[in-house]
């Protein structure tokens, strides 16, 4: 769990989630990680298990949620341990959501975070949001444009066909 620094209106860090896919079962390593993980969602999708993670513990940044995570999986008993190392995908996933401020915005893992990460056989993966009015701004400047051009009727009544433009 993280504590949102900074104001809704600018780039900020969102979270990490531990996203999980496996073609074993992953019930028991999400039980085996007990009240410390909060599960987004555990079961299966087609032929592929999945657990999606977040950690219960309030962290500040991206490296001190993904050394949580690394040292909760550092602790899993040895079967569990062998579900974790034997999942197809194991991503520390860094949630970023883009506002239109600050110009650019950093987010830093100390190499030790890194080396832990490699150590438990994770990727660091990062997903960036739009913004949350992106979508709808666009869809506006859209019909916008398209109002402005004139129709087929309009240009016919007035002599002017695109071709001459």
């Amino acid at each position: 769990m993280v504590i949102c620094r900074g104001t809704p209106e600018t780039t900020h860090f969102l979270n990490v989630d531990l996203d999980i896919y496996s073609r074993s079962n992953l019930a028991p390593l999400v039980s085996a990680l007990g009240k410390k993980v909060f599960v987004l969602h555990e079961g299966r999708d087609k032929r592929t298990y999945c657990a999606h993670l977040e950690v219960t513990r309030i962290t500040t940044n991206a490296d001190s949620t993904v050394r949580a995570f690394c040292a909760l999986i550092q602790s899993l008993p040895r079967a569990e341990r062998k579900l974790w190392d034997t999942a197809k995908f194991r991503d520390f996933n860094i949630g970023v959501q883009a506002e239109a401020q600050p110009h650019s915005h950093r987010i830093v893992l100390a190499a030790e975070t890194v080396k832990a990460a490699s150590e438990v056989g994770a990727r660091i993966v990062f997903t960036v949001y739009a913004p949350e009015g992106a979508a709808r701004a666009g869809a506006t400047e859209a019909r916008l444009i398209t109002a402005s051009a004139p129709s087929k009727r309009q240009r016919r009544r007035t002599g002017v066909n695109q071709r001459s433009r």
